[in-house]
């Protein structure tokens, strides 16, 4: 049985191994200069369209988010001033 255990134990360690070899090789293929990581970001950030901002109006969904927002408000002051009747305090 012993002798499954340490097959067992070489095969981790051989897959182990074999991962680290190929993460390795594969950092080695894509390793960049700066200057082509430069130039690589540049081309990105040519390619980039920014949209025409528009003006924003207060709508149904803003105004969900207020009402949560104060909702959620009230729970923590309701909740904090419960604690303090509790300790006697006002």
């Amino acid at each position: 049985m012993r002798l499954w255990k340490w097959i067992g134990v070489a095969g981790v360690a051989g897959v182990a191994a074999t991962g680290v070899v190929v993460a390795r090789n594969e950092r080695q293929r894509r390793a960049y200069s700066p200057d082509d990581v430069r130039a690589r970001l540049h081309e990105r950030a040519e390619a980039i369209e920014i949209p025409e901002p528009t003006p924003t109006v207060e709508g149904p969904e803003i105004g969900r988010w207020v009402w949560l927002r104060r909702r959620l408000r009230g729970l923590v002051h309701h909740r904090a001033s419960r604690r303090k009747a509790d300790r006697g305090l006002r």
